[in-house]
């Protein structure tokens, strides 16, 4: 029977191919209290099973295959930290100690109350980590009980296979689509030498590990959706449609057909895209615009520089301080760090962004602990670092630093008054004369503003006056234009880019930096997204920065552009009273 299952699309393309179930349940746990005198034995059985999952890990990525994608090594390393988190590791001595529970109910105990915490951070990339918190646990778990994690899928082979519509014989060796409850991304590495055509998770968002990974892989992915794993059948044959977020099991001759047939002409569409890899982005009318690309690590440079990226329009350096229980980055590693961005670069302009980290999106539990009523509106971004100077003025002697080696600019996020500004500026000067004063060499930076707040874009002009360039943070511009929590479902659909109010705060903020001969670019989500390509053309932008997998399909848009007729009917959209949902078919 011919049936569908709906899910998020996260990455695009069609996969098409047989069923393998991954066995990843969770692992059942008993609960019961021990004696005081086993108190150390308990503790041990823990330590010995985090300790063994570590080297496992670590073996893996040492083994790591040169083809692998950067963000399964990236993920491997987020697992590790999460295994070595000291909230963990406390937290479970406490429980055996105290409580005097047993090792495997210590350690779901302390998983519970972190997943809280989890729950509770408005950021979602961090509301998915706990999943990777939660496979962590459960690979502890299944070291000490001796059991085995999910079984590899057999290598595709060839083998009978129904001939619909003729297609059987196009496929030649069957094509395997691997579906699970959720996938670690050591679980992702065991499967990739099946080559599968595409993922299905019953669980995961956007920003989840699957999803990630898929799409550094370019491989057709649908997550959270639901009862996949239980609904579908070995062996089925499936369709993954990953730009509609659907997944058909055992689809008709005629379906089948006509997914094949989009199939391949989404292979000759990218094949056609990565031909743009090294065209200049020009419009019809000869205006040269800038793409950039959006990273959180220097190997995220690689895939940028694969697709023609023009340089880094923003480099979230906040990644470097998550996960590290407390134990914040020194200047010499974040120094090597961005120094490595520059390098990998090879010349070209690398965006650092200071720390945009807050309330809603703690580094650690105890790391300026604190009750917030409302985490967005609170001490988060800019205002995190202005009251924390010490670790503030430490990010920005590395970044001083790593500037003689290469073109950097400096972006601060989230100022939204002339005093924050001032006293960022501040910083700034007292870091330079620290290392005047330490005699250590560094370079010259462009210092921008991330324009994110409606205070700052309606104040636009007077933070031109201190600044070399401005970056609009259109996911949170949208968010506190609208008064809407994009993480919140009940409001959620209500966040709308397309909204009179927000397109006449980024198009002001535009005009106002183009007046004053500064540069301006759009960096969050509006910037990659190609329905809006040409509405920022005509509103005047020249720059635009998104992740690496969006640049070419963007560039694709711009090649096809004239600026001169875009100008007119962007002005006649600013005039409307009600949000335009497809500007570029307009």
């Amino acid at each position: 029977m011919t049936f569908a299952i709906h899910g998020l699309a996260v990455a695009p393309g069609i996969a098409i191919g047989r069923a393998v179930i991954a066995s990843s349940s969770r692992m059942e746990v008993v609960h019961y209290f021990i004696e005081p005198h086993q108190v150390a034995d308990e503790t041990a059985r823990v330590r010995k099973g985090r300790d063994a999952v570590v080297d496992e890990l670590r073996r893996m990525q040492e083994d790591l295959p040169a083809d692998a994608p950067h963000e399964l090594g990236a993920l491997l390393d987020v697992h590790l930290m999460l295994l070595q988190d000291e909230i963990l590791e406390n937290g479970v001595k406490r429980w055996i100690s105290d409580r005097l529970y047993n090792a495997e109910w210590a350690l779901t105990t302390q998983l519970e109350i972190i997943g809280r915490q989890f729950d509770e951070m408005e950021d979602e990339y961090l509301r998915e980590r706990k999943a990777d918190l939660e496979q962590v646990v459960d690979r502890i778990l299944r070291f000490m009980k001796g059991v085995a994690g999910p079984v590899a899928p057999p290598p595709s082979a060839r083998r009978s296979q129904p001939q619909l519509n003729g297609l059987g014989e196009e496929f030649g060796e069957e094509p395997l689509v691997l579906i699970a409850n959720d996938l670690s991304p050591a679980d992702m590495l065991q499967f990739k030498n099946s080559v599968f055509a595409g993922f299905i998770t019953d669980v995961g968002g956007k920003t989840s590990h699957t999803a990630i990974v898929a799409r550094s892989m370019d491989i057709p992915a649908v997550v959270g959706a639901r009862s996949a794993s239980q609904l579908v059948r070995q062996d089925d044959w499936v369709v993954i449609d990953g730009d509609a977020g659907v997944v058909i099991v055992n689809p008709t001759p005629i379906i089948l057909e006509e997914y094949g047939f989009r199939q391949r002409q989404v292979s000759l569409e990218r094949e056609r895209l990565s031909r743009l890899r090294h065209t200049p982005a020009v419009t019809l009318d000869g205006q040269t615009i800038h793409l950039f690309a959006n990273i959180e690590r220097p190997a995220d440079c690689d895939p940028a520089m694969h697709v023609g990226a023009v340089g880094v329009g923003l480099f979230r350096t906040e990644f470097l301080f998550m996960g590290r229980a407390g134990k914040l980055p020194d200047e010499e590693e974040q120094y090597g760090v961005y120094r490595e961005a520059l390098t990998r670069m090879n010349g070209l302009p690398v965006t650092l962004r200071t720390i945009d980290i807050g309330a809603d999106k703690p580094l650690d539990k105890g790391h300026r602990e604190g009750s917030f009523l409302n985490p967005a509106l609170g001490l988060r971004a800019i205002r995190w670092s202005l009251a924390d100077t010490g670790m503030f003025r430490t990010q920005l002697r590395a970044v001083l630093r790593a500037a003689s080696h290469g073109k950097v600019n400096l972006l601060f996020p989230m100022l939204s008054s002339m005093s924050e500004i001032q006293q960022t500026l501040a910083q700034v000067d007292m870091a330079r004369a620290e290392l005047d004063a330490r005699g250590i060499a560094y370079g010259t930076l462009r210092i921008g503003a991330m324009i994110e707040v409606p205070a700052a874009a309606l104040m636009i002009r007077s933070f031109l006056k201190y600044f070399d360039f401005v970056s609009i943070g259109t996911n949170d511009l949208v968010q506190y234009t609208l008064a809407i929590d994009r993480a919140d479902e009940a409001v959620a659909h209500l966040f709308d880019p397309m909204h009179p109010a927000v397109l006449r705060l980024v198009a002001d903020v535009i005009s106002a930096a183009n007046q004053a001969g500064k540069e301006v670019c759009v960096c969050g989500e509006m910037g990659g997204d190609v329905t809006m390509t040409r509405l920022l053309l005509g509103f005047g932008l020249r720059s635009f920065s998104m992740h690496p997998a969006q640049i070419l399909v963007v560039k694709q848009e711009i090649l096809r552009s004239d600026t001169r007729k875009l100008a007119d009917w962007s002005q006649q959209i600013l005039a409307s009273d009600e949000p335009l949902l497809h500007p570029s078919l307009a």
